[in-house]
């Protein structure tokens, strides 16, 4: 079944849940009816008592980002902050299968998830800095604690990409494969003490020592979207030329 104006399906396999973005026109970025359809499946894997949610994209793309169209809204930044947390908390395990794109908020949906499979090609990064904004600080811990620092820095701080095999290298990715071999996983976790599993992840979530965003990140994030710059940096974007950033 599709949910979210028809950008989200559905599929259960047994006790798995695939949940498959289906915007291949916009490589799957995300807008807010994706979002909400998103939302929309977590829920549906809860109540039908999914033992592990794969998440993937179509059409060889997991998720190109946000749909610039619409990132400026205070309440698509929430809906996505709702999914991430969505994703990190479920009782059950998340697994993201990725190919092609995992940039931006494609990344962070990686991030959310508790394990990730991918394809050698696959391209993770978050280019925040070409374009002039910021992501939250939930999104900078968890990138840090699972990636480390030096990827973590390299990603955020210098705008690079990874592939899929530069990211199984540096354990970001814990299997190189495609969505079989990610749905095969599922199968086989799904098999394990789901009890055992939920208090286990509660155990990692906990570990990773995550604290509230400072006021310093915060003042940042309002300062980042506020400014000049990601006004040039979305314009420059729609336009297809380089901004010109000027600090302010």
């Amino acid at each position: 079944m599709k949910r979210g104006a028809e950008v989200i399906r559905t599929e259960w396999h047994d006790t798995v849940l695939c949940v498959t973005i289906d915007r291949p026109e916009r490589r799957n970025a995300l807008d807010a009816d994706a979002l909400e359809g998103l939302i929309v499946a977590t829920t549906e894997a809860t109540s039908g008592g999914a033992r592990v949610l794969v998440l993937t994209g179509a059409e060889g793309h997991f998720c190109a980002g946000a749909d610039l169209s619409g990132v400026e809204d205070p309440a698509f930044v929430q809906r996505l902050n709702e999914v991430l947390e969505g994703l990190r908390s479920a009782a059950f395990p998340t697994i993201a299968a990725v190919n092609g794109a995992a940039l931006g908020a494609g990344t962070q949906l990686a991030v959310a998830c508790d394990l990730r499979v991918a394809t050698p090609t696959a391209t993770f990064g978050i280019p925040a800095a070409r374009l002039g904004l910021m992501v939250d600080g939930w999104t900078v811990q968890r990138l840090v604690s699972m990636a480390g620092q030096g990827t973590a820095r390299a990603m955020l701080l210098a705008a690079e990409t990874f592939s899929g095999a530069d990211a199984h290298r540096t354990g970001f990715v814990q299997r190189i494969g495609d969505l079989p071999d990610a749905l095969e996983w599922a199968a086989a976790v799904a098999e394990l003490a789901p009890l055992t599993i939920a208090g286990h992840k509660i155990g990692c979530n906990e570990a990773e020592s995550l604290v509230a965003t400072s006021d310093t990140y915060r003042a940042a994030w309002s300062e980042a979207w506020a400014s000049r710059d990601l006004a040039e940096g979305l314009r420059a974007f729609s336009e297809r030329r380089p901004p010109n950033f000027a600090g302010e």
